[in-house]
């Protein structure tokens, strides 16, 4: 199933986010991880907006595409945001180096070229 457009651009934030994780934890230990603020907030952050974005995929693209944890991308979103207090900086960080990966291979497979900047669909009628 080809996603639609609203399918399409949530996909798109999906993997930005989940490429984004990825470069703010590129050769971060747990250690430098656990004591860099920045770099914490910023991946709890993209971990947000995968969420949000999984959340707004239709149900039947998310049927089409089992393969995606998209209950579990939700669930963290909703615990990243609503009971922050309780975040456990190592899952997270195993989560960023571990599952983030996988998914962002996942997301590449499943997301369209975006077109062109000189497209005729981009240029006002």
């Amino acid at each position: 199933m080809r996603p639609d457009g609203r399918d399409a651009a949530s996909l798109w934030d999906m993997l930005q986010a989940a490429e984004s994780i990825g470069e703010f934890t590129r050769g971060v230990s747990l250690a430098i991880y656990r004591e860099n603020q920045l770099v914490r907030r910023a991946v709890e952050r993209e971990l947000e907006i995968a969420g949000e974005a999984a959340r707004r995929i239709s149900e039947g693209y998310r049927s089409a595409h089992p393969e995606v944890p998209w209950r579990r991308i939700i669930a963290l979103r909703n615990f990243v945001t609503h009971v922050y207090d309780a975040v456990d900086d190592e899952r997270i960080w195993r989560l960023a180096q571990n599952e983030v990966p996988q998914l962002a291979k996942l997301l590449r497979g499943l997301t369209p070229e975006p077109p062109p900047p000189d497209s005729p669909q981009d240029r006002p009628d």
